[in-house]
């Protein structure tokens, strides 16, 4: 093994330690169980598969992995089920922050839908302060235990509602106030994203950021439409634009017109390799279209989806990705500059975090073989000379 290769291998503890950026996380999606059951109690929600929290997380990871549409959607009923106080929002947006900074996060982008949130009475406006005090909230705490993040709201409008326009005018108006842009999720099929080109105008018309979910499950059509059609910024998952390209046996590699475009515009993919496992979108971790965006530098980033039900985090992505791909801390650290030049904040901050956050970690990090090299080998100097 050579220095290089002592120096960026790395740890399941410097991974969790390196500054990572996350764009596609949501909200219900990353409760811890304990705070689902301490909720559901709170509020009088009754319809919990499981009291107690470890098995009641069990059920959640079970629930995703069942190869059931049926039973992954009921994990997100239960969630959302329990976030319909601005308590229950505010402690779960907290505990988000909280979580995430303790996996090392630096900055993150977290989503949810605002409309999911009105079972008792909040309007749009109260969810959305609700979540914005909470995430302050877990970012002061995290300060105080050492730990630094940043963390963006992005506004989520059901693709298969009719508030698209109005969600993506409340982001709008809460963009200076915590909220970074704005996405559409549900399903994919039947539901194009050109079923809301008025929000996506407006949001264009005010300069405004947004992403959409196309490319998970639908394929090309879906991807090019949010692109060509509705002008997205970036790609939530986009993992099917691997359909547009073409491996020969010899190895070679040949890129269709919608791939080529992606790539060479730079068009950020939201890539979620657990989540993708358990939709189908690849059979296993080594198989995962990842390995070969990044091998021809499109703008890859690595997120979580759902960490409640993938039973994943960051730092979980990365030490799957660093086992099927031998990939190194700089590896690690160019998906996080990747992902972070695509954030929705003001350029002058995400090249600061850059500069002054993300680069510097890594250094440190791919140091400290020297430090080990050197105390390994301290004992066998020669004390003649």
């Amino acid at each position: 093994m050579t220095s290089q290769s002592i120096a960026n291998t790395p740890t399941p503890e410097q991974i969790r330690r390196a500054p990572k950026v996350l764009l596609h996380d949501h909200l219900d999606g990353g409760l811890r169980p304990g705070t689902v059951a301490d909720l559901a109690r709170e509020t009088g929600y009754a319809q919990l598969p499981e009291a107690d929290p470890d098995k009641l997380g069990l059920w959640f990871r079970e629930a995703a992995d069942s190869g059931s549409l049926e039973r992954y959607l009921e994990t997100f009923s239960h969630t959302v089920g329990v976030m319909q106080t601005p308590d229950a929002l505010v402690r779960v947006a907290r505990e988000c922050a909280e979580d995430l900074a303790e996996d090392g996060v630096v900055y993150a982008e977290v989503r949810y839908a605002p409309e999911q949130h009105l079972d008792r009475g909040l309007s749009l406006e109260d969810v959305v302060e609700a979540v914005n005090e909470g995430f302050r909230q877990g970012e002061a705490l995290a300060r105080e235990n050492g730990r630094r993040i940043r963390v963006g709201a992005l506004l989520t409008a059901m693709r298969h509602a009719a508030r698209s326009l109005e969600i993506a005018e409340l982001a709008n108006r809460y963009r200076d106030l915590g909220v970074v842009g704005f996405d559409i999720a549900g399903a994919e099929a039947g539901f194009p994203p050109t079923r809301h080109l008025d929000a996506f105008e407006y949001l264009k018309r005010e300069n405004n950021h947004f992403t959409i979910h196309a490319g998970e499950a639908f394929g090309l059509p879906s991807i090019w439409q949010a692109l060509q059609w509705c002008g997205a910024d970036r790609l939530g998952h986009g993992v099917r634009i691997i359909d547009d390209i073409q491996v020969r046996a010899d190895g070679t590699v040949e890129l269709g017109r919608l791939a080529s475009y992606v790539r060479d515009k730079r068009i950020p993919l939201e890539l979620c390799p657990s989540s993708n496992l358990q939709t189908g979108a690849a059979a296993s971790y080594a198989e995962h279209p990842i390995g070969l965006l990044r091998r021809l530098h499109f703008r890859a980033t690595v997120s979580t989806d759902n960490r409640l039900m993938s039973g994943t985090s960051v730092s979980r992505e990365f030490e799957h990705l660093v086992e099927a791909f031998g990939y190194t801390l700089d590896d690690i650290q160019w998906f996080s500059v990747n992902a972070m030049k695509s954030a929705f904040i003001p350029f002058d901050e995400r090249l600061a975090m850059i500069n002054d956050v993300i680069k510097p970690g890594y250094a440190e990090l791919k140091s400290e073989w020297l430090f080990r090299q050197t105390a390994s080998t301290s004992g066998s100097v020669d004390r003649r000379d």
